[in-house]
């Protein structure tokens, strides 16, 4: 991403989730902050109006698989389709299509990549800020986004159960840091 702007990418994998997406959501607005969602299909299929929500606001969304696969233990057609899977849920949710996309873990191997990026911009991250590690206090993963992010940094977090306790408190205190940089918090565009 552009580098010689104050602007950061804030990213979310694994929602839509009932409860944690939409504070998620409540936070950004309260900074007029924009961010990316990449969404795992089967929680889209159980929260559509969550996806519509995200998108009325001004962010993106983009897929995440439907079942949240491991590309580097799953074969290629069988990646591909589970794609496919989260896109018509995205699809049915929006009325639109998907333009962007993120392998769960970062892992997707040579033959299912070539074929994902005729399809989608591939998006991954520069800084992890650590919200999936269970071990880790949120000061850790707030100082962690706060150490190493910068202009044009594309941050990932969790919009997901397991990671809330550490990734409110990042996104909290990522906003209040950067915004008082002069930061701005720009969605990913599409290709």
């Amino acid at each position: 991403m552009p580098r010689g702007e104050k602007s950061l990418y804030l990213t979310f994998d694994d929602g839509p989730h009932e409860t944690i997406t939409p504070q998620v959501l409540d936070l950004l607005a309260r900074y007029d902050a924009k961010a990316t969602f990449f969404c795992v299909g089967e929680n889209v299929a159980r929260h559509p109006e969550i996806v519509r929500a995200t998108l009325a606001a001004g962010h993106a969304v983009g897929n995440h698989t439907h079942n949240h696969l491991n590309g580097w233990k799953t074969g290629s057609g069988d990646y591909l389709r589970n794609i496919e899977l989260a896109e018509a849920a995205l699809q049915e949710a929006t009325g639109q299509a998907t333009v962007l996309f993120r392998p769960p873990y970062g892992r997707l191997n040579l033959r299912a990549w070539r074929s994902v990026a005729k399809r989608y911009r591939i998006v991954m991250w520069d800084v992890a800020a650590g919200d999936f590690v269970q071990d880790w206090p949120a000061d850790q993963v707030k100082g962690n986004v706060l150490k190493h992010a910068h202009a044009g940094s594309v941050v990932v977090l969790h919009d997901s159960q397991k990671c809330f306790d550490r990734m409110l408190p990042t996104l909290q205190a990522t906003l209040e840091s950067f915004s008082s940089q002069g930061y701005s918090f720009k969605a990913i565009p599409g290709k």
